[in-house]
């Protein structure tokens, strides 16, 4: 068993938009967001306040991190490989970023940390990053990529091992636990149910325990991606 597998931390984030709706958002920000609606795909030509609720959420400028799901590799008692998992949530997101860096920071693995999500590099580790400088707190080590040479950057991203180097198309995860004969996460939400769930329904847990699940099913693809038998 490779030891590095102990070094990694497998990521997922949840997120939704900064307010409940277009008309809560700050004067200044609505016409960045009315600029920035008209270059997105919008199928369905809703105006940039009904457009709001729908996409907000996937940038760092105009949406927040409500959880984050956590996942760690170990050895049970019969030396056979396990996952322990968890989801962290505050009352802030701020709260929730210092608890995510302090998390980071006392990882076991150090400097030899490495961080891993199904898309991240495009997705979670920039929106984790750019959230930490929004509220003013130093990035951890483990997310700072300032000075560092590419081959020093401990990102896995899953997406990215299984493109081989093809960079045309967007794989998502459920479709690679289907391909892979991975159980889904998706059994009652999915990501386009969050921001609804998240400010119509008030329930965050539902929310947590679907990101918990994205975890399990990220930890199980490396696995697979990687040729490492868990049976």
């Amino acid at each position: 068993m490779d030891p590095q597998l102990f070094n990694i931390l497998f990521i997922d984030i949840e997120t939704a938009a900064q307010f409940r709706t277009y008309e809560e958002m700050p004067k200044r920000m609505k016409p960045l967001w009315d600029r920035k609606s008209t270059y997105l795909k919008n199928d369905k030509e809703l105006s940039p306040a009904e457009f709001y609720p729908e996409r907000a959420a996937i940038y760092a400028e105009f949406g927040q991190v409500i959880c984050i799901g956590l996942g760690g590799f170990y050895l049970d008692a019969d030396k056979k490989l396990a996952l322990k998992t968890t989801t962290l949530s505050a009352p802030t997101e701020k709260e929730l970023l210092e608890k995510f860096s302090e998390v980071l920071n006392a990882h076991k693995a150090k400097d030899s940390l490495k961080l891993c999500a199904h898309n991240g590099k495009e997705f979670d580790f920039p929106y984790l990053s750019r959230r930490m400088l929004i509220h003013g707190l130093p990035l951890p080590y483990a997310l700072d990529l300032s000075g560092k040479k590419p081959w020093e950057v401990n990102h896995i991203d899953t997406m990215e091992l299984w493109k081989f180097g093809d960079y045309k198309n967007y794989t998502s995860l459920d479709l690679l636990a289907a391909v892979f004969d991975i159980p889904t996460s998706k059994s009652d939400i999915s990501g386009a149910d969050v921001n609804r769930v998240f400010y119509e329904e008030n329930d965050l847990q539902r929310i947590m325990d679907y990101c918990e699940r994205d975890v399990k099913v990220l930890a199980e693809l490396y696995l697979k991606l990687k040729g490492i038998n868990n049976k």
